[in-house]
């Protein structure tokens, strides 16, 4: 079997398997804050864009581009979004665009354009594209020169493409434009723009990840609502858990690409982690929803009037995610607790106690990947509450030193809690026409709305799909049984 298909059988096995993994806060890691760069194809190109100029002082390294526009390229109209920004580019008009970046910079809108000067960038553009046409990025490159010196810029468009992100050994075939909008040109894409960002790299891992280093993260610590999605993903790499300092990507998928719409293929089979996973690189995946239109990021206004600047909700989002991977400090060279057991169950507490440490100044207990302790732990005991009658749970201890550097997690230990477990939830998946009829959601200015929550689940018709988990009577989530 050639290495190509070995790829696709494990990316396939990694997707029927997506189900078992849960969603936990995203670490802080030791991360050095000067390399963090971003990507991104299409809506995740221009919103690649955005975080670039308006966050230029956390995204100063640099950003990679495929298939993207100019910065407010759209002007806040999705008649510009999907006219000249995608499909007649001669009518985009760069040098205003200039104009309006250095004004808001100016406001304190966005980050100041001298972060740009040390910036690198690649940019990418299929000769075959015809949903963002070449002279888009065309435009791109004339709007970039404004900013960033023409000899920090590679610009590749020399590759007969279709709309969809570049690889040399995953996808469909390169001139083929659909879902999952991935396609195999015999070109590692996610290579050249790391290693155009970064310089040399490591050669990237050959063989297959481990699941582990992939993590689902709740986005609902940053942002609810506005187009995003209640999870994102993030690979870790195992140096970077154990508190090497590491670097941080985010990479942004294009509409119709999100988890919903490609289940996990743009986190896991677009080239990027390979290279992650030998060079200490974080790679962070945040997602859309299905309430987003055609799952795109913001570029044009559907969301908020500010969605290019510091203060667009999604921008904030993502922003914040950063800022939070990036919290770390360097690992504890202490120990990690031994002995830690569980006992004294009640139908909603659980007694957690381990060995001491010497020389540790508290200690952080952590269930299902989660801290659970607000301040630090001064004894070797600690009582989790809030739970689950009947559940199964497991937690884990780390040390604290005197800087509250934590040590590597100690062995889990599992407990469960006394009482009948909950009842199961039931999840109903059908139309948003079809959820409003069974009386699942409701319906308010064109949009759906679930019972209960009032979450946005996109547009009221029959072709947007939702699934719906009933969590109490009339109480309903967007979410799965999984």
């Amino acid at each position: 079997m050639t290495f190509k298909l070995l790829r696709i059988c494990a990316a396939s096995a990694a997707l029927l398997s997506g189900a078992a993994f849960a969603a936990v806060n995203l670490p802080a890691l030791n991360i050095d804050k000067t390399q963090t760069t971003v990507s991104g194809l299409s809506s995740g190109g221009f919103m690649a864009v955005q975080l670039h100029v308006a966050y230029s002082a956390t995204f100063k390294k640099g950003a990679g581009v495929v298939a993207g526009g100019p910065f407010y390229c759209a002007e806040g109209s999705v008649v510009n979004a999907t006219g000249r920004c995608m499909a007649s580019p001669a009518g985009i008009p760069t040098s205003s665009l200039v104009s309006t970046t250095n004004n808001w910079a100016q406001q304190g809108l966005i980050d100041p354009v001298s972060n740009l000067q040390s910036s690198k960038v690649y940019m990418f553009s299929g000769t075959l594209d015809d949903v963002v046409k070449p002279g888009v990025m065309d435009a791109l490159k004339t709007y970039y020169n404004s900013f960033v010196p023409a000899a920090n810029v590679v610009y590749k468009k020399d590759i007969a493409s279709q709309h969809a992100m570049v690889t040399d050994d995953y996808g469909s075939a390169c001139s083929f434009k659909g879902a999952p909008y991935i396609n195999d040109c015999n070109f590692d894409l996610a290579g050249a723009i790391l290693q155009q960002l970064y310089g040399t790299l490591n050669p990237r891992n050959a063989n297959v990840l481990p699941a582990a280093n992939f993590v689902q993260f709740n986005q609902s610590q940053f942002i609810t609502g506005h187009g995003m999605a209640t999870t994102g993903w993030a690979y870790v790499p195992q140096a970077c858990s154990s508190g090497t300092q590491c670097r941080v990507h985010v990479v942004l998928h294009g509409c119709k690409q999100n988890e919903n719409d490609v289940q996990q293929q743009y986190v896991k089979n677009t080239g990027y982690n390979r290279w992650g996973d030998t060079n200490n690189i974080v790679m962070l995946y945040p997602q859309t929803s299905v309430a987003a239109t055609n799952s795109c990021w913001d570029w044009w206004g559907y969301d908020s009037a500010n969605y290019s600047k510091k203060s667009g909700p999604q921008m904030v989002a993502i922003k914040a995610m950063v800022d939070q991977v990036s919290s770390g400090t360097p690992a504890s060279t202490l120990p990690a607790p031994t002995g830690v057991a569980t006992s004294g169950a009640t139908t909603s507490t659980m007694n957690i106690g381990w060995n001491a440490v010497t020389g540790a100044t508290g200690y952080n207990v952590y269930r299902a990947g989660n801290k659970v302790n607000a301040l630090p732990v001064t004894s070797t005991a600690y009582t989790d509450s809030g739970l689950a009658a009947g559940t199964t749970y497991s937690w884990t201890v780390k040390s604290l030193d005197a800087n509250n550097a934590e040590s590597a997690a100690s062995a889990a230990a599992s407990g469960t809690t006394t009482g009948a477990p909950p009842p199961v939830a039931t999840c109903y998946t059908s139309s948003n026409y079809a959820h409003t009829t069974a009386g699942r959601a409701y319906t308010a200015g064109g949009y759906t709305y679930a019972n209960g929550s009032s979450q946005n689940m996109g547009l009221w018709n029959v072709f947007i799909t939702t699934t719906l988990k009933k969590t109490g009577t009339n109480y309903y989530v967007i979410g799965t049984c999984s």
